[in-house]
């Protein structure tokens, strides 16, 4: 075991450690030496107090104004109001029963004050803060610690402020800097000017102005982009020398007779975009392919077209959806656009054709069975289906390619175990709606080749898209409602959103909820507002009120599947004016006869999330238009968002929100499951050269030293990197 991977309860004691491991997660010397701060501040450099928010924990540097001294009415103990100032704002320290703080919290002192921003009496106030002060005459030592540097403000914790995080690096600077190894080789060092990592940890916890910061984070900045990329060139190395079978372009097979009855031309993207994977499918090794592209570009019909090569050259095809309903959709969108293409070995079915069957969960026993015979047998040239595709039991005669829908929601070893059900790994395909920038499919898929679709197909209809403001302006709520009859007076149908289902038993339910049902419960979180709107209650509302006299349908993840699958036929064959649905209908759902979609609590979802809602409409002739209904202030982030997906259909620039918003998670496709990012000073939205030109070194790197042998410091850093969760994330990914 290294020096920096020493316990931190050998450095600091066992209380400060258990502090330091159950507030921050920092467990190593490691650790605390990769903890950087937040931000600097300079003596006499106060910090803005109106930026601060209700609830966050702050650390501010601050001047006592005004300390006063204030007896409870009627009873033992007194109140110490402390105001301090940055010059503009003001805020207030509270601490009860502590008169004697009075004697060193002295007017015209400054200091560090940490705590919870709390609102009391409309005014902001910190309640029993920690601080300390940097005031000359203060007998507390900082001034001399502090004399002549950037103070830094890490990311503390209610029982680890800031200045306390300050003497447990110091002691770790001072006592295992010297153990710190060198991950860069020297030559990418000296072509990038890059300093030595020992020198930019000294900088970046000690900087004495702020060029010294500057470069620390130039080469931290390095380090993070460069060890994440030599993790997927090692990655791709080892892909690109598994065997895989080649599948081969058959003329006039499958393909050519679907491609026949096509009754549009393919865009000149998706033409681009089959080439490349028939050229992937054609290698004997196994494609490794993203597609993305914007909402309505035609993802399916090339994910279609490349499963119908593979049929062509022998093999078999399977597509991986996310829940019950979209995988529905997609078996019944690939029937229609087959024809008697997808009647393989059926009556009245074409000689060319196959059959395309659907597996999932919840199917009856017979139909289930007939399935998996028909995989098993090679008679399902193509398969749709959900989780259940992944279980054991499910065989097939020869699987060569996998279409996963929607990635970022199924982990890696689930997609992993369908592709091993070939005799050799098959080709995959990746497809995501959400339009991902370049820098983040360079970090989060940058073991993938990537293909975007850019062009929308002929005949798709202009989307506009407005906030209602329900609480400020009842009247748009009003007319909202009033919209969507109109609408569906002119022959076409409406959509309505909700955060939750709405069905829920007052006792929390004890059976695990299924993968589809947490997908949805998107705004189910508790906070200080109303319960977010539910599809029940809602629907019930519309049917008794501004709707009245609509056909009105609910659609839900916890529904039985036969009444999903109900409910989305009717809807199609336009049996159903109004569906009221939860995220459900985000993605792959295709009703060119509706045209209007009203999302309520719109402020609960995610930008992202509403733009694939939003998709749902306009993709048919008539134009397309979405209500964002929410109760948000004007003036409030929330708000912002929506405005944000109201001003622009461009999925790029709203991932690019979307990404800012939530601090863009852990690059390696981990956030989710709640392991923290391993990105500290690399951002994938601004650092795009860095990212690249790392991408170019690791590549280099690793084509010259696949196993790092000369490499030993990279090779540690890369284990410190990947950790269990991580390794198993890119050994399977």
């Amino acid at each position: 075991m290294g020096a920096l991977d020493e316990p931190l309860t050998k450095l600091v004691g066992d209380r400060t450690a258990k502090v330091l491991a159950d507030s921050l997660k920092l467990r190593t010397v490691g650790d605390l030496l990769h903890h950087y701060p937040r931000r600097y501040v300079e003596r006499g450099q106060l910090t803005s107090l109106d930026e601060l928010e209700v609830d966050e924990h702050a650390t501010v540097l601050a001047r006592i104004e005004k300390v006063t001294l204030i007896p409870f009415r009627g009873r033992k103990g007194d109140r110490l109001e402390v105001i301090v100032t940055d010059g503009r704002s003001r805020l207030t320290l509270v601490f009860f029963n502590q008169g004697w703080r009075q004697k060193e919290l002295r007017p015209g002192a400054q200091g560090l004050f940490a705590g919870k921003v709390g609102l009391f009496n409309r005014t902001r106030q910190l309640a029993s803060p920690d601080y300390q002060l940097l005031d000359e005459d203060a007998d507390t030592g900082a001034a001399s610690a502090f004399a002549g540097r950037l103070i830094p403000v890490y990311p503390a914790s209610a029982q680890m402020p800031s200045w306390k995080l300050v003497k447990c690096v110091e002691i770790a600077l001072d006592k295992h800097l010297a153990d710190v190894g060198e991950p860069l080789p020297a030559e990418l060092r000296a072509a990038h000017g890059l300093i030595p990592l020992p020198e930019a940890l000294e900088l970046i916890h000690r900087p004495r102005t702020q060029a010294d910061r500057e470069r620390a984070q130039d080469r931290l900045r390095w380090d993070e982009a460069f060890v994440l990329q030599v993790a997927l060139a090692r990655r791709r190395a080892a892909d690109s020398a598994l065997p895989a079978t080649a599948r081969h372009r058959r003329p006039d097979g499958l393909l050519d007779a679907f491609d026949a009855r096509l009754p549009f031309r393919l865009t000149d993207g998706q033409q681009k975009v089959c080439a490349e994977i028939f050229d992937d499918v054609a290698s004997e090794h196994p494609m490794h392919r993203l597609l993305q592209g914007e909402v309505g570009s035609g993802k399916t019909l090339v994910a279609l077209r490349a499963m119908l090569g593979v049929v062509d050259a022998g093999g078999q095809a399977v597509m991986l959806a996310p829940t019950e309903v979209l995988a529905q959709q997609h078996h019944r969108s690939i029937v229609e656009m087959m024809g008697d293409l997808a009647e393989g070995g059926m009556l009245g079915g074409s000689e060319l054709g196959t059959k395309v069957v659907l597996l999932t969960g919840s199917m009856g026993v017979p139909a289930r069975r007939q399935a998996m015979l028909d995989m098993a047998s090679g008679d399902a040239g193509i398969t749709v289906g959900t989780h259940a595709l992944i279980e054991d039991k499910v065989q097939f005669q020869d699987l060569g390619l996998v279409v996963v829908d929607e990635q970022h929601r199924f982990g890696v070893e689930q997609r992993d175990a369908l592709r091993a059900k070939g005799e050799r790994p098959a080709h995959l395909l990746v497809m995501t709606a959400t339009p991902i920038p370049r820098t983040v499919a360079m970090t989060v898929f940058g073991d993938l080749e990537t293909s975007v679709l850019d062009q929308l197909p002929a005949g798709r209809s202009p989307i506009s898209s407005h906030v209602v403001p329900a609480v400020e302006k009842p009247n748009f709520l009003a007319r909202t409602w009033e919209r969507v009859r109109e609408e569906v007076g002119k022959g076409h149908q409406a959509y309505v959103v909700c955060p939750r289902i709405g069905d829920e038993p007052e006792e929390p339910r004890k059976k695990r909820k299924s993968a589809e049902e947490d997908l949805e419960d998107v705004g189910a979180a508790s906070d200080d507002r109303r319960p977010p709107l539910s599809v029940v209650e809602t629907a019930e509302m519309l049917a008794k009120g501004p709707l009245a006299g609509l056909r009105i349908e609910i659609l839900h993840g916890r529904l039985a599947p036969e009444a999903k699958d109900d409910v989305m036929k009717r809807f199609a064959a336009g049996q159903v004016d109004v569906l009221v649905a939860t995220t459900v209908i985000e993605v792959g759902v295709n009703v060119p006869n509706s045209t209007v979609m009203v999302i309520m609590d719109a402020d609960r979802f995610g930008v992202s999330q509403l733009h694939q809602l939003r998709g749902r409409v306009g993709r048919g002739s008539a134009a397309g238009l979405c209500l964002l209904v929410t109760d948000m202030p004007a003036a409030s982030p929330a708000r912002g968002r929506l405005d944000a997906v109201a001003g622009t259909l461009d999925g790029f620039e709203l991932s690019r929100i979307d990404l800012e918003q939530r601090r863009e998670g852990d690059v390696l496709g981990q956030a989710q499951s709640g392991v923290k990012s391993s990105l500290k000073v690399l951002s994938v939205l601004v650092d795009e050269d860095v990212i690249a030109t790392a991408r170019e070194e690791a590549t280099r790197l690793v084509a010259a030293d696949p196993d790092l042998a000369d490499h030993a410091d990279l090779r540690t850093a890369l284990e410190s990197l990947l950790d269990e969760d991580r390794a198993e994330y890119l050994e399977k990914g």
